[in-house]
């Protein structure tokens, strides 16, 4: 910022200048660093997957069931298991890679599900972490029958 002041003196003709002092060394989103743990950009991957349709579930046959016996058991997870099941993360500074292991409905296009699983996962984890995806990838594991009974379904502990 300028300011020129004039006086009655010699120096009249030489505008004075002041400046204003930034402080802090920068624009403050620069003031820092931001860490996002792997367990972060997994649940938001889990939560963006599932809305696709098409997607039954998350994870493998193996790993639903030991979901489902831990969800009941108190104090042994509950939900927050079942949102990262089936994902896994390797995040760096500014990049992320994803690995997603999926159920696909009975009928649907599977190239079609890994499609939209793979952009819907992608836009979900730039947009809100601001990391770049190099990659995800997506293997099915299993295909929901229309007669097959959910894992879940029916509790086998009471």
């Amino acid at each position: 910022m300028t300011d020129t002041t004039h006086s009655g003196g010699p120096a009249a003709e030489e505008p004075r200048r002041t400046s204003v002092t930034k402080r802090g060394g920068g624009a403050p989103a620069s003031r820092g660093r931001t860490t996002i743990a792997d367990g972060v950009v997994e649940k938001i991957a889990g939560l963006a997957a599932r809305d696709v349709v098409g997607v039954h579930a998350m994870g493998s046959g193996l790993s639903r069931t030991f979901g489902a016996v831990r969800d009941r058991v108190p104090g042994g997870g509950g939900g927050k298991a079942n949102v990262t099941r089936g994902v896994k993360a390797e995040v760096g500074e500014v990049q992320t890679a994803l690995d997603l292991e999926i159920v696909v409905d009975y009928g649907v296009s599977i190239a079609d599900v890994a499609g939209d699983v793979r952009e819907n996962v992608i836009a979900a984890v730039e947009r809100m972490t601001g990391l770049e995806v190099v990659e995800v990838n997506i293997a099915v594991s299993d295909v929901k029958l229309p007669d097959e009974e959910d894992e879940e379904s029916e509790p086998r502990l009471q």
